[in-house]
């Protein structure tokens, strides 16, 4: 494979996110102490940080891949909120796509950290579906979007949050159906069932399990028989096309409907030295988009995103992947 090529064909393509988006804070700090008023560590901060988080975070990959990004959401009209507008603007990303709501909360992750252990998580957020005024308003725009610019593919990045409807799932996947664009989807419980004929479908095992209601106790244990009926299922009763199941340390697995011989690709994952596993499913799912809308082959999409999910995995905190790098990692292995 001349991943050379392929690189250099990623800058040219025009990338859609819809999603839920999200300020991911951090708090740097050191622990010399017990609290007097209660048995809890005191963090003395010495450093803070704001970064992109969720669907931002995957716009922010496939923009560290060198193609153009679109992100669409929607948003509170608060501090978080400009928090965020602000770090898109900082890292020249497109807001056109953007709604503020006075009707929600933007939403943020506080991180507070000690070294490279996370000490404690605050989270402050709705995870009420945006309004049906709302969501006519979003889906307009993204369609103003489709008609105005070459989208080469669409990524749903659902975090459970809301902006995602089940309307905006059906509306966008059948006006990319009828544009021939391909879709993926990194999917949550809520709207599990409601992703049909999109292109590529990314769970991970705990998502599969609870989408499914799949009766397996033991993920640990999980073999390829029971994820090949799994992709089966999911390919006959929503109609995806490609499985693509992220199975954490046991790497990935993938079924290609499209393909005349359907054999299944199991990718293990690389041993490396893991600080933090934040963002590393917005990275698969950024870089095998990508590949998807290069029509590269099933098994490459495979090995290509999970090897790009395991180098992101040894930085702390939510961070882009690194396209030298990942492409410097991958011709070693040829």
């Amino acid at each position: 494979m001349d991943y050379k090529e392929i690189f250099k064909r990623f800058s040219k393509l025009n990338i859609l996110i819809i999603g839920d988006v999200m300020v991911d804070s951090y708090m740097w700090g050191q622990v010399n102490r017990i609290s007097p008023e209660a048995p809890v560590p005191v963090c003395a901060v010495v450093k803070k940080e704001n970064r992109l988080g969720g669907a931002a975070n995957v716009a922010l990959n496939i923009a560290s891949m060198g193609a153009e990004p679109i992100l669409c959401s929607v948003i509170g009209n608060d501090i978080s909120g400009e928090i965020l507008l602000s770090l898109m603007r900082n890292e020249h990303l497109s807001t056109q796509g953007m709604i503020t709501s006075t009707q929600r909360q933007t939403t943020s992750k506080t991180r507070f950290l000690s070294g490279s252990s996370q000490l404690l998580r605050v989270d402050e957020e709705t995870d009420r579906e945006i309004s049906k005024e709302e969501e006519r308003d979003f889906i307009k725009r993204i369609f103003d979007i489709l008609a105005a610019k070459r989208i080469d593919a669409i990524v749903f990045q659902d975090y459970d949050k809301g902006t995602i409807t089940k309307n905006v799932i059906k509306k966008v996947a059948d006006k990319a159906k009828q544009m021939n664009i391909p879709t993926s989807t990194d999917p949550k419980k809520r709207n599990f069932n409601h992703y049909n004929n999109i292109t590529l479908f990314k769970p991970n095992l705990k998502e599969l399990k609870e989408g499914l209601n799949l009766n397996f106790e033991d993920i640990s244990k999980v073999n390829e028989d029971i994820l090949m009926q799994a992709a089966d299922i999911l390919h006959k009763k929503h109609n995806i096309e490609k499985v693509f199941i992220t199975l954490s340390d046991k790497g990935v697995f993938m079924m290609d409907y499209s393909e005349q011989m359907r054999v299944p690709y199991h990718i293990k994952a690389h041993l490396r030295q893991i600080a933090d596993v934040s963002g590393a499913g917005d990275t698969v799912i950024s870089v095998a988009t990508l590949c998807l809308a290069l029509k590269i082959k099933a098994a490459d999409i495979a090995r290509i995103s999970n090897l790009a999910g395991g180098l992101v995995c040894e930085k702390v905190g939510v961070s882009p992947i690194d396209k030298n790098i990942l492409y410097n990692e991958l011709i070693k292995q040829i």
